[in-house]
């Protein structure tokens, strides 16, 4: 076992202390950036956030690594710094990024093994790593060559569930202190039910071969009750990771959970415009439609909602969505 292991197990010392299981907010592409990040601490933190996905070369890559600057960003008033998720196949590219982002005061690394995303796959990253498990093996070792704990997310095969075993085997094998599984395959995107039927024989599987790896769960979870009840089904899962969930309430984390009002939606939704005003003055890599994929957090099963919302979606500056929110019923 790797001495360098003490970010995940303190957290999941933390939420064992508290009868729980650790959560954590799913990186997902133009989502998980410094900006959002602080939108969900200040409704509800989960236990970690992450960064978006990085590619391992661009961190240092003399025509790339400014380009990234925006993505390994992390506020000043951040709690605490998120986990870095780097993806890619070159190993050389995940020493240098593992040296650079330690020097930028991350503690842990991640490494995306489960995008499935077409540009990603054809850049032999993601979920190409399950087909190439050499390759996999290669960029975990360089990633540790810093020091940090190098973590690992992946989904259960490539093209079929019953790869599940031999991948997730050869994982736990690698010696490392989380491994995060998305239960579903590649293929099947996010088109069908997590595989849960699974967790119980997984978690067997780690026992097995590596005990004192930490096992997260990730699809179709909600929110922190669902997550504990997942948990509490099958004892050994030790984390809970939240996606799409968020994009249903930015309370998701919310342990004890209760009605919020529309006013207290409404003025998260403005902290967010004005994080986005500052973070695109700071990198102007920040472009406005981006934006739009949040609105229907804030903005749902309220009267009005929907002409709002589609009033939102045709605006092009942040300006434009303040005057509409001053104007709207909702806010009367």
């Amino acid at each position: 076992m790797s001495e360098v292991t003490t970010y995940w197990q303190d957290l999941a010392d933390h939420a064992r202390a508290e009868h729980r299981p650790f959560f954590t907010l799913a990186p997902m592409e133009a989502v998980t950036n410094a900006i959002f990040r602080r939108v969900v601490a200040r409704a509800a933190a989960p236990d970690a956030f992450f960064t978006e996905f990085t590619n391992a070369i661009s961190v240092t890559h003399p025509k790339a690594k400014f380009t990234v600057q925006g993505r390994l960003y992390v506020a000043p008033e951040e709690a605490k710094m998120p986990v870095v998720q780097l993806w890619g196949n070159q190993p050389e590219a995940f020493e240098k990024a593992a040296a650079d982002v330690k020097s930028r005061g991350y503690q842990a690394i991640d490494m995306n093994m489960g995008c499935p995303d077409s540009t990603v796959i054809k850049n032999h990253g993601g979920s190409d790593l399950i087909r190439h498990p050499e390759d996999a093996a290669a960029v975990i070792a360089a990633a540790k060559t810093a020091g940090l704990p190098v973590s690992v997310k992946t989904r259960l095969g490539y093209s079929r569930v019953d790869e599940w075993h031999d991948w997730l085997k050869f994982l736990l094998e690698q010696d490392i202190p989380l491994l995060t599984v998305h239960l579903r395959t590649k293929k099947e995107m996010s088109r069908v039910p997590a595989h849960n039927e699974l967790i119980d024989q997984i978690v067997q599987l780690r026992d097995e071969v590596a005990p004192h790896t930490l096992l997260q769960v990730n699809g179709d979870i909600a929110n922190y009750q669902e997550g504990c009840a997942l948990a509490a089904a099958h004892p050994g899962v030790d984390g809970i990771m939240i996606g799409r969930g968020i994009f249903t309430s930015p309370f998701a984390f919310e342990k004890t959970p209760h009605e919020h009002s529309v006013k207290e939606l409404l003025e998260l939704l403005n902290y967010q415009l004005d994080l986005f005003d500052d973070f695109a003055a700071r990198f102007d890599t920040q472009r406005f439609a981006s934006l739009k994929r949040f609105f229907k957090i804030y903005v749902r099963n309220q009267p009005h909602a929907a002409e709002l919302r589609n009033a939102m979606m045709e605006t092009k500056s942040t300006d434009e969505v303040r005057q509409l929110l001053a104007d709207s019923p909702l806010t009367k």
